[in-house]
C-alpha cells in the first residue's frame, strides 16, 4: 500500500484518499467507473456518466496548519478525544450537471503538500476527459501499485509519479477535453 498525492494505491486498486475498511467512507476508481464505498454512500457511476471529478476540504500542509495539527493531537490524545481521521469531499459531476458529494478519509496524517494537491487535482480532471486517458492512466497507477507494495515514496518521489501519470494522460489523448472517445 502506498500514498501518492491524494491517491492510495493498494494491490493495484486506486482510491481517492485512504483505502476504507469496514463501513468507513471511501472512493475507489476502477476501469469501469467511480465507486462510492461505505455506510450511507454506496453507489457506482460508469465513466461515461462522470463528467467531472473534484475534491474539496483537503488538508494542505503549511507551517501554521502543522502547528495547529500538533496542538489538536495533543489536546485530543491528552483529553481522550476521538481518533477519527480528517475527511475530504469528492464531487462527482454527472451528465446533467448535477454533482454528488462523497466523503473520503485523508491518508496524510498532517495534510498534503500544495504540489501534491495541485498535481492530484489535475490528474483527477484528466481522468474524466476520455476513455483512452482514463484506462491508460489508471492502468499505469495500478501497475505501479502492484510493483510497489513497500510503503509510500518520499515527497519528491510522489511528485515525480504524479507528473509521470499526468504525462501518460497527456500523451494518450492529446485532444484533451474531447469526449467523443467515450
Amino acid at each position: 500500500m502506498a500514498m501518492v498525492g491524494l491517491f492510495w494505491i493498494a494491490e493495484g486498486d486506486v482510491y481517492v484518499g485512504a483505502k476504507p475498511s469496514g463501513l468507513a467512507a471511501g472512493v475507489r476508481l476502477t476501469p469501469e467507473g467511480v465507486v462510492a464505498l461505505g455506510d450511507k454512500q454506496s453507489a457506482f457511476w460508469p465513466w461515461e456518466d462522470v463528467h467531472s471529478l473534484a475534491i474539496d476540504d483537503v488538508p494542505v500542509r503549511s507551517l501554521k496548519r502543522g502547528v495547529g495539527v500538533a496542538v489538536d493531537l495533543v489536546l485530543t490524545v491528552g483529553l481522550g478525544g476521538g481518533d477519527e481521521a480528517p475527511t475530504m469531499t469528492v464531487r462527482v459531476g454527472g451528465p446533467d450537471g448535477a454533482e454528488t458529494e462523497l466523503t473520503a478519509y485523508t491518508a496524510a496524517a498532517v495534510g498534503y503538500s500544495a504540489t501534491e494537491y495541485d498535481l492530484s487535482r489535475t490528474l483527477l480532471t484528466r481522468l474524466t476527459q476520455g476513455a483512452g486517458t482514463l484506462l491508460t492512466t489508471l492502468t499505469a497507477m495500478a501497475e505501479w501499485g502492484r510493483r510497489h507494495e513497500g510503503g509510500s515514496p518520499r515527497a519528491a518521489g510522489r511528485e515525480a509519479l504524479l507528473r509521470e501519470w499526468l504525462a501518460v494522460a497527456d500523451a494518450t489523448e492529446p485532444g484533451r477535453g474531447d469526449r467523443s472517445g467515450r
